[in-house]
Parts: structure tokens; C-alpha cells; sequence
């Protein structure tokens, strides 16, 4: 019988105890499953980054660390942890939820929508906007998030461009890889959206060269993660007219300082990291999913890949 240590801050066990139980029920599978175990009787850990947990050394018999959250960042470069980490990647909640901000945003940035929904001076313009296929986007970052989103932007009619760190084929999206690819994917792109994992390769992905590729006014969306945009080089475009506007909902320090720029520049929209969160009902299933898997002999989903960071 597996012993599971859900690892996490306090509060979270609150949300996370009934549907973890039932979704470990629905399993068939015997379980013991709880905040407090000998360490060398743990078999899972249940794990958010920022728990208590920092050593995993003493977990001499772990067969696996479920991260809670899509980004794995904070715990991939643990050299104490050896056995699998797996990432979660959840349909049902956390990538829909993705999928919904960004297709939301990217259609507010191509409807002009903030022109009307802030117009003191009654301005009555009646230019329409231009239809979906005239609008083309790129997404940074071809992942379970990237490739959802993908599809469904595509499924609104825009053109979208997806680039990658390695190649791939994707129905109905054009697709770059590599540093060339990554500048042609920019090369006049109209609203860019950020999907990329926070590793050394993707820090400050935009800068002051990556924004003078896009076309004059584009508009930046970045649900993805802080450190991959070079702040002081964005406030730079977004002053000098060539970044439209810039929404942004993850930041290097979170919450965001009170006296970041971004709070009061008239081109930035800040969401305080909601894009895509973590929803117990359904993460809990592809928990339980994957402890079954493990246990039954069959391969763990969504392992990290340690050389690559994600």
C-alpha cells in the first residue's frame, strides 16, 4: 500500500484532502494518504515548490514527486531529488483555464476592445476591426498550454505561428524552432503570446531586439512566466509606440512591487498570475491517474525532462 505525503503550504491540504481521497479512491487502488509520514516511508510526495519540503534525501524510497503546478521551476534543479518528476498537465482545469485568458485577451487586443470600454470623450468611431484571418499570432512556447491555446485560436479563424525550442508539427499552425526560427516566428507578428517554461535558455526572451522584430504596435500577452521578459527593454518599446500594449499576468516578483512601472503605465494590463491556476477537483484525477499508472506498470505521464528543465 503506497504512502502519500501531500507536501505543500497548510492551507492547501484544506482544498486538496477530499477530492485527492476520492479521486485515490476511484482508483481501486489500497492508500495511505496524509500531511505527516517518516520520510522513509513515503512512496509519492504531493508537492508544491514552495512547501517545507527542500530535501528529499531522506525519502529513501520515493518512486515519484507530483508537482501540483506547470511550472517545475523551483524544483527541478534539486539535486537532492532523484527519483521521477512529473509536471502537471491537467485538460479539464488548469489548461482550459489557459486557454480561455489568452483567447479572451487576444481577442479584447484585436477588437480594440479597451477604446470602448474606456472612451471619456464619447469618441464615436466607427471603423470596424479587421476579421480574425486578417490578424495573424504567434505563440512562444508549443507545450500542452501552447498547443491548446494554439488550437483554439485557430479554431476562431486567426492565423497562428507557434515557435519551440525543437521542432514540431502541428495541424493547421506554421511552426518555427530554433534561433532563427524564433526570429522569423516575431518577424512582424501582430499580437506575440508568451507559453514558455522558465529555464536559463528562455530568460529575457524579449528584449530590446526580439521587440524591434515585431510589427510596430503589436500587442504582447505574457501568461507564460516573469524572467522571460527583459522589463526595462519592454517599458522602452512599449514608450516608443513599437509594443501597442502589453498585458501581463506572471512577474519576476510576485505579488508585483507596489512601485513597479507596470502598475501605472497607461500600455500595460496587470492580472495578478490567474491565467491558469491549479484547481483541486481536477488536478486531484491526474494525480490519482498517474500513482495507478506507476503502481499497475505503466509509465508516469507528463515526466520532466531534467536536461531540458521542464
Amino acid at each position: 500500500m503506497p504512502n502519500i505525503l501531500f507536501a505543500a503550504r497548510s492551507e492547501s491540504w484544506d482544498d486538496y484532502k477530499a477530492p485527492l481521497g476520492a479521486a485515490l479512491d476511484a482508483t481501486g487502488l489500497p492508500y495511505a494518504l496524509g500531511t505527516a509520514f517518516a520520510p522513509e516511508e513515503v512512496d509519492y510526495i504531493v508537492y508544491a515548490p514552495n512547501a517545507d519540503v527542500q530535501d528529499f534525501t531522506p525519502y529513501t524510497r520515493l518512486k515519484a514527486v507530483m508537482n501540483l503546478w506547470a511550472g517545475v521551476e523551483g524544483v527541478v534543479s534539486n539535486a537532492t531529488l532523484t527519483a521521477p518528476l512529473t509536471r502537471m498537465v491537467d485538460e479539464d482545469g488548469l489548461t482550459q483555464g489557459m486557454v480561455e485568458w489568452v483567447t479572451g485577451h487576444t481577442l479584447r487586443h484585436h477588437l480594440g476592445m479597451d477604446a470602448h470600454i474606456v472612451n471619456p470623450d464619447r469618441t464615436w468611431d466607427a471603423t470596424p476591426p479587421p476579421l480574425s484571418a486578417d490578424r495573424p499570432v504567434t505563440l512562444l512556447g508549443l507545450g500542452a498550454l501552447g498547443q491548446a491555446c494554439a488550437r483554439a485560436l485557430t479554431a476562431l479563424g486567426f492565423p497562428v505561428s507557434g515557435w519551440s525550442r525543437s521542432p514540431k508539427t502541428l495541424p493547421g499552425i506554421t511552426t518555427f524552432a530554433g534561433e532563427e526560427g524564433l526570429r522569423a516566428a516575431l518577424s512582424d507578428a501582430q499580437i506575440v503570446i508568451l507559453l514558455l517554461p522558465d529555464t536559463p535558455a528562455t530568460a529575457d526572451v524579449i528584449n530590446a531586439e526580439t521587440l524591434a522584430l515585431m510589427a510596430p504596435g503589436a500587442m504582447l500577452l505574457n501568461p507564460g512566466r516573469g524572467p522571460l521578459i527583459d522589463d526595462d527593454a519592454l517599458l522602452a518599446a512599449l514608450d516608443s509606440g513599437q509594443i501597442g500594449h502589453a498585458t501581463l499576468d506572471v512577474f519576476r516578483t510576485e505579488p508585483l512591487p507596489d512601485d513597479h512601472a507596470y502598475w501605472t503605465h497607461p500600455k500595460v494590463t496587470v492580472t495578478p498570475h490567474i491565467a491558469s491556476t491549479t484547481r483541486p477537483e481536477t488536478a486531484a484525477r491526474v494525480i490519482a491517474d498517474n500513482i495507478r499508472r506507476n503502481e499497475t506498470g505503466a509509465p508516469l505521464l507528463h515526466v520532466v525532462d531534467r536536461s531540458a528543465g521542464y
